[in-house]
């Protein structure tokens, strides 16, 4: 039986641990530890159900209406889909296809690699610099398309938008995409460079800032082309992927900036405090400007505070990967929940 010789085999991306007891500190996953606007909640409680007989709009006009007035573009600038991932991936199959190969960090978002082999893309890796910062000549050559998180997972680094404007400008035969899921804690988005280069294309979500990883909303900006050449691939695949409670819930979400603006301040200024509490341990990270912090111990092992932590119903995320096996990834949560974690490296650590 040969069946199997035709299956497209791939190593599947592995998620953070979703932990079933839910009274554990859960840091391993960059969710936002505030719930969503209030506008969210009250969309939800007065939902009229009978809506769910008929199939929810494909075009997803009310959110991409939305979130177009708010970062001054046009509704032909915005695609929107299930969750960042989504549109990540669909944008991969939508234009890598040169056959040369793509060219993004080593150290960054672990479902790239995963999504070039599904879709046998090749790709090359470029090597983060000493302070995992990219190298802006590493591309400068041939390739078949650039992706870049800035700020980047799991280090938490941003670049500088002038320099990812000189990689775009570099590239004018290749679309560069920058995910910028964590870029409203403090990273300068590149949507304005948008009217300048029709080859860039930025992604967004709500998971993160917006609360709502559990809705699954993420979303593309860039010039007419790129976004009517990824709805096309969508038509193709799957004309209703935006459910109708989570198009409902995203204009809520986007409706409220107030709200969003101080759910981001409290992220902000927890993980600054937490910063000043880490460096007293003799924690040494990078300059985050994400809702977590890449850290590492100067005499303790990652892997050993790592399981410390998890034993004691806390989880962070770590990678037992070249250079970064000796960090640990630690979400921002509640600042009930960061004091708590910082008692317990206290005691853990003081006889270190």
């Amino acid at each position: 039986m040969n069946w199997e010789n035709n299956v497209r085999k791939v190593v599947p991306y592995v998620a953070g641990e979703q932990p079933k007891d839910q009274n554990v500190i859960k840091l391993n996953t960059n969710e936002c530890p505030y719930p969503p606007a209030p506008g969210v909640e009250a969309v939800l409680h007065d939902f009229d159900c009978d809506i769910l007989r008929k199939y929810p709009d494909p075009d997803v006009s009310d959110l991409v209406s939305v979130l177009a007035k708010r970062h001054g573009l046009s509704d032909s600038q915005v695609f929107v889909g299930v969750g960042s991932d989504d549109v990540l991936s669909m944008s991969f199959l939508t234009f890598f296809n040169s056959g040369k190969p793509i060219l993004f960090p080593d150290i960054t978002y672990s479902f790239y690699d995963v999504w070039a082999d599904l879709y046998r893309i090749p790709y090359e890796c470029q090597p983060l610099d000493e302070n995992f910062c990219i190298r802006k000549e590493d591309y400068f050559k041939e390739n078949g398309g650039i992706v870049i998180a800035n700020p980047n997972a799991p280090t938490g680094v941003m670049a500088d938008v002038a320099v990812l404007e000189e990689i775009i400008r570099a590239n004018p035969d290749s679309v560069v995409i920058i995910d910028e899921a964590y870029v409203d804690f403090g990273g300068q988005s590149c949507v304005p460079l948008i009217g300048k280069y029709e080859n860039l294309l930025v992604v967004q979500t709500f998971s993160k800032s917006r609360s709502m990883a559990g809705m699954r909303i993420g979303y593309a900006m860039g010039n007419e082309k790129l976004i009517k050449y990824l709805n096309d691939v969508k038509f193709s695949f799957n004309s209703y992927t935006m459910n109708a409670t989570a198009i409902a819930a995203g204009v809520a979400s986007v409706e409220d900036e107030q709200y969003f603006q101080e759910t981001v301040a409290k992220v902000v200024s927890t993980r600054e405090r937490i910063k000043k509490e880490l460096s007293r341990l003799d924690f040494v990270f990078t300059d985050s400007k994400t809702n977590f912090i890449f850290a590492a111990h100067k005499r303790v092992p990652a892997q050993e505070i790592f399981d410390a932590l998890r034993a004691n119903q806390i989880y962070v995320r770590h990678w037992n990967k070249p250079r970064i096996a000796n960090r640990m990834r630690i979400s921002i949560g509640t600042d009930e929940e960061m004091d708590t974690v910082i008692r317990f490296l206290e005691e853990y650590l003081k006889d270190k």
